[in-house]
């Protein structure tokens, strides 16, 4: 089968658009998937909510008591998913709930 120049641009471009169709549905079930994870795995937990100029190591800081903050920080990470430290005002933070401040 010959295709003409016209027939290969049109193959070229709709196999294009397909492809990146494919990522752009994998990135969105990529996301769901992880906003459920973080959902269904803290029914029970304390939570925080961040304000204005909060931090995670105050809030660590807070929650520790006198001891030091950076266990219950990488705590705090690791029940919300978070990689990097920087927080935004509004967010719901889960808290491990047997650090000093809970008891």
């Amino acid at each position: 089968m010959r295709l003409t120049r016209r027939g290969r641009v049109v193959l070229v471009v709709a196999m294009a658009l397909l492809s990146l169709g494919g990522f752009w549905l994998g990135t969105r079930a990529v996301g769901q998937a992880a906003v459920q994870v973080v959902v269904t795995g803290h029914a029970g937990l304390p939570w925080v909510e961040v304000r204005e100029g909060d931090t995670l190591w105050a809030i660590g800081d807070a929650l520790s008591q006198g001891d030091d903050p950076g266990p219950v920080v990488e705590e705090i990470k690791r029940l919300n998913g978070l990689s990097d430290s920087p927080i935004r005002p509004g967010t719901r933070l889960y808290v491990p709930s047997n650090t000093a401040a809970l008891r």
